[in-house]
């Protein structure tokens, strides 16, 4: 239902759009085109990835370490590969799916992809430069405790 909700919003947007300005929304639209195209490869290629990694894995362990009775560690360790994880959001959120259907809970998968995408572990180096390394500490300690505070509130509501 939220789909086709969407769905529906971004055409009559895009009829609004056209209503506005016709030569803009036709290059807009060509642009956005253009985009899936050139995406289209690297989505497929994903949606592979995601099948063999799902088919060397079995259901079982995903359960136990990222679902099942639901341990802190493995709310932890969720958190962890996150944090020192390079994955865009793009690979992340189909492979995030892909493991809670396998039997992860949303609690460890939250945890991933909060930490994913807040905590830059990888990215440090640069944000030390960038913004001074008391800075980038605090707030990474931050955004790591609030990912974990995240995935807990996920866990209960979910």
């Amino acid at each position: 239902m939220i789909a086709i909700s969407i769905n529906l919003i971004t055409i009559l947007l895009v009829i609004y759009s056209l209503t506005k300005s016709k030569e803009k929304t036709r290059k807009s639209l060509k642009i956005a085109f253009m985009k899936a195209l050139s995406l289209g490869p690297w989505i497929i290629a994903i949606i592979f990835g995601i099948g063999l990694l799902l088919t060397f894995i079995p259901p079982e362990t995903i359960e136990y370490y990222l679902g099942g009775d639901m341990r802190i560690s493995q709310v932890v360790l969720a958190a962890l590969v996150g944090t020192i994880s390079m994955i865009p959001s793009l690979i992340s959120l189909p492979l995030s799916g892909s493991l809670i259907d396998s039997g992860a809970s949303y609690t460890t998968i939250a945890a991933f992809y909060t930490t994913l995408t807040m905590v830059g572990f990888v990215t440090m180096p640069l944000e030390i430069k960038t913004l001074g390394k008391k800075v980038t500490l605090w707030r990474n300690l931050f955004a790591f405790t609030f990912a974990i505070i995240i995935s807990i509130f996920i866990g209960i509501l979910m």
